[in-house]
C-alpha cells in the first residue's frame, strides 16, 4: 500500500540563504515534488528556475499564484482497483492534502495560493473506458466534495469548461484534436526513439491493460495488452493537446503534474500522496485507513489483507485495517 501525505502534515523547508519569500513558496511546493526514479533528491537550479519567475512575477503584484494541475479525471473502470464511479475517501484525502498545501503557501505569502484541478475525464474517456456520463458524475461530486470540506482554494476546470453550453462531448474531442494536438505518427516516433517518451508510453500502457482486466473481462491478456498499446498512443496525444490548451489559457501559471518531470521541465512533478508506485493515484485507487492513518491500494489488495468496507452516505467510502490483525 502506499503512505499518504497527512493534510497539514509539516514538511521541514530549509532556506539556505536568505527569507525570499517567492523562493520559500517554491521550496514548499518542492518540498512535495514526485521525482523520476534515481533522481537526486536535491533541488538544483535548473529545476527551481521556471516554476520561481512565476511565482516572483504573481507576487510581484500582490496576484495569488495560480497552480495548474491535470488531474482527477475519473475512476478507473476496474472494480478490483475502485469501488465505484465516484470519487470517494481516497480523492477526498487528496484534496485536503492540496488545500493544506494553499493554506501553508498563505502563511507565507498572504494572497495565496490557488489549485486549478483541470479534470481531464472528458478528453481521453472514450479510451480509458469511461462513459461520459460516468465523467460527468464524478466531476459532479468531486465539485460537491470540495465544497464540504471547505477547501476554497481549490477549483476544477475541465473540457466543458472551454465549450459552455455545447454537449456534444464527442465534437469537442474533435475540437482539441484538431487545433491542439500533434499527429499520431509524431508520438510513435518519439516513443520509438526512447527516453522519456517511451517511459510515459509504458506507464499507459500498463493502467489501460490493467483497467481492462477487470471483473467483467472476458478476452484474453494477449488482447487485452494490444488493445492498450493502440490505445496508449492516443492517450498521450490529447494529454498533451490538453496541455497545450491549458498552456494557452493559464498563461501566468505555475504548471504541475501527477506524473515525475524531468530536470528543468516546464513543469513540477507533485505528489498526491507519497507512494513508490508513479503510477497509483486516488482514482485508481481506494483509501485504507491504516491504524488511523490513509493509505492507497488497490481495491483487491486491500481486501486480500482483511480490510473492512465502510460506507458513507449510503455508497462505499474506504477500508479500515489494523496492522495490529490485518
Amino acid at each position: 500500500m502506499v503512505k499518504t501525505v497527512l493534510p497539514g502534515e509539516v514538511v521541514p523547508i530549509s532556506r539556505p540563504g536568505g527569507d525570499d519569500p517567492a523562493d520559500a513558496v517554491l521550496r514548499l511546493l518542492m518540498a512535495y515534488q514526485r521525482r523520476l526514479p534515481g533522481e537526486h533528491p536535491e533541488r538544483c537550479s535548473a529545476c527551481a528556475a521556471p516554476h520561481l519567475r512565476k511565482i516572483a512575477a504573481a507576487m510581484a503584484t500582490g496576484r495569488e499564484i495560480q497552480l495548474v494541475l491535470p488531474a482527477f479525471p475519473a475512476k478507473s473502470p476496474n472494480r478490483a482497483k475502485t469501488l465505484s464511479h465516484l470519487p470517494d475517501m481516497a480523492e477526498r484525502v487528496a484534496l485536503e492534502f492540496l488545500q493544506s498545501v494553499c493554506d501553508r503557501v498563505e502563511r507565507v505569502y498572504p494572497p495565496g495560493a490557488r489549485f486549478v484541478i483541470c479534470s481531464d475525464g472528458r478528453v481521453f474517456g472514450d479510451l480509458i473506458g469511461v462513459p461520459d456520463s460516468d465523467v460527468t458524475a464524478y466531476r459532479t461530486e468531486l465539485l460537491a466534495m470540495i465544497d464540504r470540506i471547505g477547501a476554497e482554494r481549490l477549483d476544477v476546470f475541465d473540457l466543458d469548461d472551454v465549450h459552455l453550453g455545447f454537449d456534444d462531448h464527442s465534437a469537442m474531442r474533435e475540437h482539441l484534436v484538431t487545433h491542439y494536438a500533434e499527429p499520431l505518427e509524431s508520438v510513435r516516433a518519439e516513443v520509438k526513439a526512447g527516453g522519456q517518451a517511451l517511459s510515459i508510453y509504458r506507464g499507459m500502457t500498463r493502467f489501460l491493460f490493467e483497467d481492462q482486466l477487470g471483473p467483467d473481462y472476458e478476452g484474453s491478456r494477449a488482447a487485452a495488452l494490444r488493445e492498450a498499446r493502440r490505445r496508449a498512443y492516443g492517450v498521450i496525444q490529447r494529454s498533451r493537446a490538453w496541455g497545450a490548451l491549458l498552456a494557452e489559457r493559464f498563461t501566468d501559471a505555475v504548471r504541475l503534474s501527477i506524473h515525475p518531470q524531468p530536470c528543468g521541465a516546464e513543469k513540477l512533478g507533485v505528489l498526491l500522496m507519497e507512494t513508490a508506485d508513479t503510477w497509483l493515484t486516488p482514482w485508481h485507487g481506494v483509501a485504507v485507513m491504516v491504524d488511523g492513518r490513509p493509505e492507497l491500494a488497490k481495491r483487491a489488495d486491500a481486501e486480500r489483507l482483511g480490510a473492512t468496507l465502510v460506507r458513507r452516505g449510503g455508497r462505499p467510502s474506504h477500508y479500515v485495517l489494523s496492522r495490529l490483525t490485518g
